[in-house]
C-alpha cells in the first residue's frame, strides 16, 4: 500500500511538472500543488482513457499510455484552473 501511494505521488509530480512546462504563462503553484495537479490529472486522464478505449487499471498500473494520459489530464486540469482562476473579479 505504501509503494502504491509513493508511486501515485511520483507519477503526479512528473505529470504535473510536465503540464506546467507545456502550458504557457506563469502558474503560481507550490510543489505540493503540482503533485495534486498531476494526481487529479491522472484521474481525469484515466477517466477519459476509459471512456475512449474501454481499458482500466486492471490492465496494468504503470503503462506508457497511463503516464501519457496522466500528462494530458494534467494539462486539461491546468488549463481549466487557469481559465476559471481569473474569474475572481468583484463586481460592484
Amino acid at each position: 500500500m505504501l509503494a502504491f501511494i509513493i508511486s501515485i505521488i511520483i507519477v503526479g509530480l512528473i505529470a504535473g511538472a510536465l503540464a506546467r512546462l507545456v502550458v504557457p504563462g506563469r502558474q503560481h503553484m507550490s510543489i505540493a500543488m503540482t503533485i495534486v495537479l498531476g494526481v487529479v490529472g491522472s484521474f481525469v486522464g484515466g477517466f477519459l482513457g476509459y471512456l475512449i478505449f474501454h481499458k482500466d487499471a486492471q490492465d496494468g498500473f504503470l503503462q506508457p499510455a497511463g503516464i501519457i494520459g496522466s500528462f494530458l489530464g494534467a494539462v486539461i486540469v491546468l488549463l481549466l484552473w487557469l481559465r476559471l482562476g481569473h474569474r475572481r473579479t468583484v463586481r460592484a
